[in-house]
């Protein structure tokens, strides 16, 4: 057996894992860990084994080439009236603000002249399909933070969302300040309703963003005069009013103290100054970003989380599809980064927990990106929901602080800030976060959608028949929403029209308008369609049998035991469960690209089944993986009059897959009621492959 080169990446892999595995057995403190670590790293860091690679060997689908993220996907939300929030808030939320979007003469030195972050944003392309590039701003638009107007406005955004203040960077280079102006202006602007306080960003400028190596930009200079030149320069910030304060006491960030040479001595001289000059005493925290001692070992008051910095998600890379083939990054699993930081027990210590709505540096690092994948606001509504009620302290409500990381990191993926493919909805999610938890809505909903209207008059009837006081969304293309209109104008029902785009059939509508729902609080919904199936000679059949199995007098039945019965996520059609295996068609190649898209585990076709003909009851929040991936319409083929092989088709296909992901069961329509399931023998309505 030939043994590996020295060189090679399977032996690096193997010493890396040996070596973590040894140094994770070692005895030492969370902070003598976090030391060394950062030291070996700075010393070794060409040492790392490569990080796994995509593939390259699927087949081309037309989801390959390069779709860039540039409209409104689904879960967009607009503007919305400013909902009251509630006083006093059950936390107080500051975010992390970046004021590079400005020239500077040292940008356009280092990076060409007019550089600010806003360059490398718009010039990152996605590395793999579904990677979420470029993202960009829409209400804001690409702002210059020299503009005072900017600064009201994203005050205006903050309140109204519930962030009480940012935390902004400041970068001190031995006296030299860089990218200072937009705090000047808020100094300058004595009626600007923008609470904040100052985080020094303690590290050295390398022209390769990460701080751990590359050429130096501008470095620091930390002594001891630096240290009062410091705090001298910042207590104009400190003293006032609207400056963040804990206990009364100003707030200052550092964000690397293992940089300094004393941390300790750094602190007492700070304190010193700010009592001796009218200041007052300091509330003094470190950012958890590369190491974790104990605050009062080094001086310090509290720690405040940084995720992602300081996780270990599992890595996803080798299950994306490469649209680069030089593609060098790491794709790493956000929803795993929520739970390990969430269920982070109390370390003994003051601090302050943080949140994260999402991270990729890609723009920074063009093709070489760590990218974290499936972050959502919904998720991140819920994490931040559970770190407000499970990890701040009940007593001590001015210590009651969770960081948001951040508000504006467009070139790392961490925005809070409007974009254009979800537009509101991280912000929306924040005041979610501090609201009550609404009581879900148990009304009878039905999402139908109507391409052959010649059929709703008959829907339109099966829902009458349950005598249920129905809430009826249809959707229809926008050139057949007129018409639609006037036929349901005396139908009976508390009814609507959206019209979308002719795109994904069925499937692309009821995604748009349950997204739109679960985000109210509606618990279930009836999806019904049109459906003629005009490439069979029984596709009204086809339709009529599955109406009559999931409404008219079995909807009351079925719509009470959906909602006694909280593990249930789906009732299909009694008849209507295919196997997976013998109908799987040509839709392989869109159900890979659909689970590593939504991040679910890899579909075993002998062991799934679907409901044919995408007509069921579902439970909303059954649907999230699907719904969290805020797929794009670009995402669906265009329409062509395919019968297989969409996205639309291998949505249908994976649906109890999601479901049963999600963490619920499904039942047929009959089982519910205690009937015979009749679904014996042939398949009347697809054939078998």
């Amino acid at each position: 057996m030939s043994m590996p080169s020295p060189h090679s990446p399977r032996l690096r892999r193997l010493l890396f894992t040996t070596a973590r595995a040894v140094f994770r057995l070692m005895p030492m403190s969370q902070a003598q860990r976090d030391r060394v670590r950062n030291r070996l790293l700075q010393r070794f860091h060409g040492w790392l084994p490569p990080a796994p690679r995509g593939r390259q060997d699927v087949r081309l689908s037309s989801r390959r080439p390069t779709v860039r993220a540039v409209r409104a996907a689904i879960g967009y939300q607009p503007p919305q009236a400013p909902v009251p929030l509630p006083s006093p808030l059950p936390a107080r939320v500051i975010a992390f603000y970046l004021p590079q979007f400005h020239p500077i003469p040292e940008n356009d030195a280092w990076w060409g002249e007019g550089f600010t972050e806003w360059r490398n944003v718009t010039q990152a392309l996605p590395q793999f399909e579904g990677h979420q590039q470029p993202r960009l701003p829409s209400d804001l638009g690409f702002y210059d933070l020299r503009d005072v107007d900017t600064l009201r406005r994203q005050a205006a955004l903050a309140r109204e969302h519930g962030v009480e203040g940012f935390c902004a960077y400041f970068y001190w280079f031995g006296g030299k300040r860089l990218l200072e102006t937009p705090l000047q202006r808020w100094l300058e602007t004595p009626d600007l309703a923008l609470p904040l306080c100052l985080c020094w960003a303690n590290e050295r400028w390398a022209r390769n963003w990460d701080g751990r190596s590359g050429v130096t930009l501008i470095d620091q200079q930390h002594s001891e005069t630096d240290d009062l030149a410091f705090i001298t320069h910042i207590a104009r910030y400190l003293r006032d009013p609207r400056y963040l304060r804990v206990d009364g006491k100003p707030l200052l960030l550092v964000y690397r103290p293992g940089l300094l040479p004393d941390a300790a001595a750094t602190a007492a001289r700070w304190r010193r100054w700010c009592q001796e000059h009218g200041v007052g005493e300091l509330h003094l925290a470190y950012v958890q970003g590369f190491e974790r001692p104990v605050p009062n070992s080094i001086g310090f008051d509290a720690a405040i989380e940084f995720p992602p910095n300081l996780a270990t998600p599992p890595d996803l890379t080798a299950r994306q599809r490469l649209i680069n083939p030089e593609y060098g990054g790491s794709a790493l699993d956000w929803r795993a980064l929520a739970q390990e930081v969430v269920a982070r027990p109390d370390p003994g210590y003051p601090r302050y927990p943080a949140v994260n709505p999402g991270w990729d540096n890609e723009p920074r690092r063009a093709g070489h990106g760590r990218s974290y994948l499936h972050a959502s606001p919904r998720g991140y509504r819920d994490w931040l929901r559970a770190t407000i009620a499970q990890r701040l302290p009940s007593d001590r409500r001015d210590e009651r602080l969770v960081f948001v990381n951040a508000w504006n990191e467009w070139a790392e993926g961490a925005v809070l800030e409007p974009d254009i493919r979800l537009g509101h909805a991280w912000l929306n999610a924040t005041r979610n976060a501090l609201l009550p938890v609404p009581a879900p809505d148990r009304r009878p909903h039905v999402v139908v959608h109507a391409w052959y209207l010649e059929a709703v008059p008959d829907l339109v009837a099966s829902l009458r028949a349950s005598d249920l006081a129905w809430r009826a969304i249809f959707t229809t293309s926008p050139e057949k929403a007129d018409a639609l209109r006037d036929l349901l104008a005396d139908c009976g029902l508390d009814w609507e029209v959206a019209a979308y785009e002719n795109r994904g059939r069925d499937v692309l509508p009821f995604l748009h308008v349950a997204d739109r729902l679960l985000e109210a609080g509606v618990a279930w919904v009836l999806k019904l369609h049109t459906k003629q199936s005009v490439h069979r000679d029984n596709g009204a059949q086809w339709r009529r049998e599955l109406v009559e199995r999931l409404a008219g007098q079995r909807a009351v039945a079925l719509l009470e035991h959906a909602h006694q019965t909280p593990d249930l996520g789906l009732i299909a059609p009694e008849g209507h469960v295919l196997p997976l295996e013998r109908f799987m068609g040509a839709n392989a190649d869109a159900l890979d690209f659909l689970e590593v898209r939504c991040g679910l585990p890899s579909i075993a076709p002998t062991a799934t089944v679907f409901p044919s003909g995408s007509m069921y009851w579902v439970r909303l929040e059954a649907l999230r993986p699907l719904l969290d991936a805020h797929l794009s319409p670009e995402d669906f083929e265009p329409e062509q009059g395919q019968i297989d092989g969409t996205l639309a088709h291998a949505i249908e296909r994976a649906l109890l897959h999601v479901v049963h992901a999600s963490g619920h069961v499904h039942r047929t329509a009959a089982a519910v009621l205690g009937l015979p399931e009749n679904g014996d023998g042939d398949y009347a309505f697809a054939r078998s492959a």
